[in-house]
């Protein structure tokens, strides 16, 4: 087990599975930069993540835009079992992709109305594919419902409710801007609307509560900030529940059955999956658990994916050069977007420069031999995100190269 400090009281426990050394070994003579997987700490994040919904009666579905590697989607079914049913897709054509490769319950989280994406939404329909897609608007169920009528089939909608907490009203809102619907009264519009659309029928409702499965509370980048992190999470814990059930119990009142209710992310699995409205929790960064999810207390994730850079210059003593590495993570900009060197053991990014295109300069404790051509392991802060710099994924167990996956990008998809 290896640290790292961020100049706190608090230390970030990178908790890699391989030393320095191994990684040296199992990486000699391939081609850098290269992403691996370490395939026990993965197994082991998909076991605690499946392990929070025992006896809650509730499954997870897996969210593909954290993964983008068929072969690792498919390994966290097999590890999980029973426990994991469905997909959480990103887009529709990357549905109509996995359905292809054996995944058949497929919910598309993020809405689209273009005539190519209803028409690969029907095909799937008539193949008996489970599919379905978030709506949050009436223009969103009345270009269902027209690919549906057209198509001579019943396209599955799933409403997306905006769980962001506003403690003040709409003075503040803390959260993601995606949905319209914020109570169950804008869902039965929804809901509505789909009725007399025809060829569309509401399933389901989702509702992502962002600013607690999304927020890290322990934070060592801005650690001033943590306090109120946790604060947010907490005080937006009953607005949730309260949401969410109201917006079920109106449906279902109004006699729309709920075959889907989904909710949650990594970060609030424990939360979400005590929610009884819901059905379901969606997870997907956890099992790869890159840097940023390191950082939640109620999380013990062990880092799984990893990225090595060439080692090419050594412009001073005590600090090196590596080719490549600029993989820097969406979201709101900040130093907690950058990948983060993990070994050799107490390396760091420099202040000034960061993580570049073409190199990134990284301070290596002056007692650690790393020579020319030598490589340097880092986390990326987010999961999915990674793949889509590789064609493959390098396949590690106890310290060692077992296999390759084919990423997303690998396979010759590129879906956004």
């Amino acid at each position: 087990m290896n640290e790292i400090s961020y100049k706190d009281n608090r230390v970030t426990r990178m908790k890699t599975r391989f030393s320095y050394e191994q990684a040296k070994s199992f990486l000699s003579g391939r081609r850098l930069p290269a992403a691996f997987i370490d395939l026990d700490a993965f197994d082991d994040n998909v076991r605690k993540l499946t392990s929070m919904l025992k006896g809650t009666g509730k499954t997870m579905r897996v969210a593909s835009k954290s993964i983008r590697c068929v072969d690792m989607l498919k390994r966290v079914f097999d590890i999980g079992g029973d426990a994991v049913e469905g997909v959480m897709c990103f887009m529709m054509e990357e549905a109509c992709f996995l359905s292809g490769k054996g995944f058949y319950n497929l919910l598309v989280a993020y809405p689209t109305v273009r005539k190519p994406d209803m028409e690969l939404m029907v095909e799937m329909t008539r193949r008996g594919v489970d599919v379905m897609m978030v709506v949050d608007c009436p223009e969103h169920v009345e270009i269902m419902g027209e690919a549906g009528r057209a198509g001579g089939v019943e396209l599955q909608a799933v409403i997306e409710v905006d769980m962001s907490y506003r403690p003040i009203g709409e003075a503040a809102h803390i959260g993601i801007r995606r949905s319209t619907v914020r109570s169950g009264a804008d869902a039965l519009r929804i809901a509505r609307a789909a009725e007399r659309a025809g060829g569309v029928k509401i399933v389901g409702i989702m509702g992502y509560e962002a600013q607690i499965a999304g927020i890290a509370d322990m934070n060592p980048f801005s650690k001033s900030l943590n306090p109120v992190r946790k604060a947010i999470r907490n005080l937006s814990k009953p607005d949730v529940l309260r949401l969410r059930t109201e917006v079920v119990l109106m449906l279902e009142q109004q006699g729309f059955e709920m075959k889907v209710v989904n909710g949650g992310g990594t970060g609030s699995v424990d939360f979400t999956s005590s929610d009884y409205s819901c059905t379901e929790v969606a997870a997907g960064s956890g099992f790869y658990c890159p840097h940023l999810f390191s950082y939640y207390s109620n999380l013990d994730l062990t880092p799984a994916a990893f990225f090595a850079l060439q080692v090419v210059r050594r412009p001073l003593h005590g600090m090196v050069t590596c080719a490549g590495g600029g993989y820097i993570a969406s979201g709101e900009t900040g130093p907690d977007r950058l990948p983060v060197p993990c070994l050799p053991e107490g390396s760091r990014l420099t202040k000034f420069e960061g993580a570049g295109e073409v190199q990134t300069p990284v301070a290596i404790p002056k007692n650690i031999s790393v020579e020319i051509g030598d490589p340097v392991i880092f986390r990326h802060a987010k999961a999915g995100e990674l793949t889509e710099r590789f064609k493959e994924l390098l396949l590690i167990s106890e310290g060692r190269i077992v296999g390759a996956a084919p990423t997303y990008r690998g396979e010759g998809m590129c879906f956004m």
